[in-house]
């Protein structure tokens, strides 16, 4: 399938796409934030696969991943936009794979999430990272008070999001 843009168009159309803080991710983070999760680091490059988000204590990795380029049954497939696209596509889903394991085999936890699953409802992508993390990630909370207490929660994990 022949590209539909000449080379200068295509060049400035492929700069814009970006590789890490997506609107996606952003707005996991925001949430994770605005429930009080702390500690998380982001893109560390030690971690294999660099994660979008990680908890490094826990050993919880969090990608959120592109639908078309990590290849969503739904959103690509092989044929549809020529031979390049496939091997990429399918080296970033082969990628994927052995970055989870490789990270299982670390013992941390790997959380997925496509990005339109994060756009759609991130309050429920937030509890799957609670889950997770089994309830004991660091959290901030507000005491009523002027001030912020951090605390190591021992709640239920549904209930830190």
């Amino acid at each position: 399938m022949p590209d539909t843009y000449d080379a200068e168009t295509r060049s400035r159309v492929m700069r814009q796409v970006k590789g890490r803080d997506t609107k996606p991710e952003l707005i996991l983070r925001h949430a994770l934030w605005s429930r009080g999760f702390r500690g998380y680091r982001l893109h560390r490059k030690d971690v294999p696969g660099k994660p979008d988000v990680a908890f490094l204590g826990h050993r919880v990795a969090v990608f959120v991943d592109g639908a078309w380029w990590h290849g969503h049954p739904d959103k690509w497939w092989v044929g549809r936009s020529g031979e390049y696209w496939d091997r990429k596509v399918q080296g970033n889903i082969d990628r994927d794979r052995r970055v989870d394991d490789e990270l299982g085999s670390m013992g941390w936890t790997v959380v997925r999430f496509w990005d339109f699953e994060v756009l759609a409802d991130p309050e429920r992508c937030c509890e799957k990272v609670a889950s997770a993390l089994g309830g004991g990630a660091k959290r901030r909370r507000h005491d009523g008070g002027s001030r912020c207490l951090t605390s190591s929660s021992s709640r239920p994990a549904a209930k830190l999001c």
